[in-house]
């Protein structure tokens, strides 16, 4: 056994015994009840599941109950989710469950176990009994008590494209009860037992099939063939028997759908039961107006097919039934008609070949003409094209020529007209150039008359002019002043000079 520590001891020494009882007793609380809470009274529920709490505390159950009520003993109806809890393990114990997963395109019927018991003749449980609920659990996940609860899993009802849902309720009134006149009938009202006039879209649906029965019935068109042992024999006029070899296309009409498939059966049972009958009835009686070459050749046969149509469309379509379309295909002749019919009809096609050869020559023929004809035309058009081309081109050589004539005149006109402007040009140049000239003698001719008139009359102004010029440019002068000389010559300018005499 390990010793108490020197601090316990001393620690024990120093308190009263009393107070040091209290202090370790507050001690061990602490310490020790996180831990009692923790790992004795933690409920963890981990994803996926539930727990179910069992109270064991409190008042005694009600006999023979598996759901205790609200504060007695037993099973509690609620559950917990997914989480952490704590609870007292003295009054409660739990247990760990799966939840309740229900996959894509499944449904869930709850089957309660508790409540009273249910009334006899009863499928569905009340609000206060046990037995089958009628809402059931979508797809997903729930948290279903299983000692409250059985779950049972079922796929929904899918209603293929092409087809309809036939509703029988399991469930409601008895059809047998009450009035009698309607107890024959075939399609019941709402809340009775029975094939409902409802149908159901193509689709899914979610349907509890403890109050549901769900019959998938095609819309789709349906071909039979009448070949072999269904087709159709009949006696003829003369005696003669033929078999009828054809194809029969129908429907199940969508309003009568669900009074039909009930009345009479699927898709097999209502050929079997109402179109071939109806259909070898008729034309039995009908075959037996005619004689057997009718059906072979003639129009009677199609006659007959286009009645066939008719009579099964007016029987069938009241049953619900549409008859799209009836084609005989083949008829059988009898054996002893059968070759005299097969040489006649070898006779015609022969007939045939030959008009189909003379009718191929006479095309042929045609043909050549039409060949012929087209060369001709083809010739004419060409020679007719190159003439209203030539045609074309003249007139496009005369346009082009006559338009260049155009243009020509007009550069003459222009030109000419630039002529017109500049000889007047030249001439007003020129009429400027003498008025300016005119002017300019005039005033250098009334500058020297001043000038002249300044200088007392033109003889003095010349020789100042001659002065102003020569003077300047004489350096010196070598002559005698004789009469002679050549001083003699500058006598005349000299003031007051008498004028040289004239030789």
């Amino acid at each position: 056994m390990t010793e108490p520590s020197p601090n316990f001891n001393r620690l024990r020494a120093t308190l009263p015994p009393t107070l040091f009882a209290v202090s370790v007793a507050v001690l061990l609380l602490v310490v020790v009840t996180p831990l009692y809470i923790w790992f004795g009274c933690r409920i963890s529920v981990s994803e996926g599941q539930i727990a179910v709490l069992v109270r064991k505390t409190g008042a005694d159950p009600v006999p023979g109950s598996i759901i205790a009520s609200k504060g007695a003993k037993g099973i509690q109806l609620d559950v917990l989710s997914e989480g952490r809890y704590f609870l007292n393990p003295y009054t409660w114990s739990w247990s760990l469950h799966p939840i309740t997963d229900i996959p894509a395109g499944s449904l869930g019927v709850l089957t309660r176990f508790y409540g009273n018991d249910l009334t006899p003749g009863q499928i569905l449980a009340q609000p206060d009994t046990k037995g089958i609920l009628p809402d059931i659990l979508a797809p997903g996940k729930h948290r279903i008590n299983p000692f409250a609860y059985h779950v049972d899993i079922f796929n929904a009802t899918a209603i293929r494209p092409g087809h309809i849902g036939v509703k029988v309720a399991l469930v409601g009134a008895d059809p047998l009860s009450g009035n009698v006149t309607k107890r024959n009938t075939f399609i019941v009202p709402t809340g009775t037992k029975g094939v409902l006039s409802e149908t159901l879209d193509p689709g899914t649906y979610y349907l509890n099939p403890y109050l549901y029965n769900v019959a998938e019935v095609n819309l789709q068109s349906q071909r039979f063939e009448m070949s072999g042992d269904d087709s159709i024999d009949f006696l003829t006029i003369d005696g003669f028997s033929v078999r009828v070899e054809g194809t029969v296309e129908y429907a199940v009409s969508r309003d009568k759908a669900a009074k039909l498939t009930h009345e009479v059966g699927e898709l097999d049972e209502i050929l079997q039961k109402i179109i071939l009958p109806n259909a070898r009835g008729f034309a039995r009686l009908e075959g037996s107006k005619s004689p057997a070459l009718n059906y072979i050749v003639g129009e009677t046969r199609q006659q007959f097919q286009d009645k066939l149509e008719a009579h099964l469309k007016t029987i069938c379509g009241e049953w619900g039934i549409e008859i799209r379309s009836v084609l005989v295909r083949n008829i059988t002749p009898p054996d002893a008609i059968a070759s005299i019919i097969r040489e006649r009809e070898l006779a015609v096609q022969t007939r045939g070949m030959y008009a189909q050869q003379i009718e191929q020559t006479k095309s042929k023929a045609k043909l050549v003409r039409q060949d012929k004809l087209a060369e001709q035309n083809t010739e004419k058009v060409q020679a007719e094209t190159i003439q209203i081309q030539a045609k074309i081109l003249a007139q496009q050589n005369q346009q082009v020529s006559l338009t260049a004539a155009q243009q020509r005149l007009s550069v003459a006109k222009l030109q000419k007209a630039a002529a017109d402007a500049q000889a007047q040009s030249v001439l007003a140049e020129a009429r400027g150039k003498q008025i300016v000239i005119k002017a300019q003698n005039e005033a250098d001719a009334g500058v020297l008359n001043q000038q002249s008139e300044a200088f007392g009359g033109g003889f003095e102004y010349a020789k100042y002019l001659f002065y102003q010029k020569a003077g300047p440019r004489i350096d010196s002068l070598q002559t005698n002043d004789g009469p002679d000389g050549f001083g003699a010559l500058f006598n005349a300018y000299l003031p007051n000079a008498t004028p040289a005499p004239k030789k």
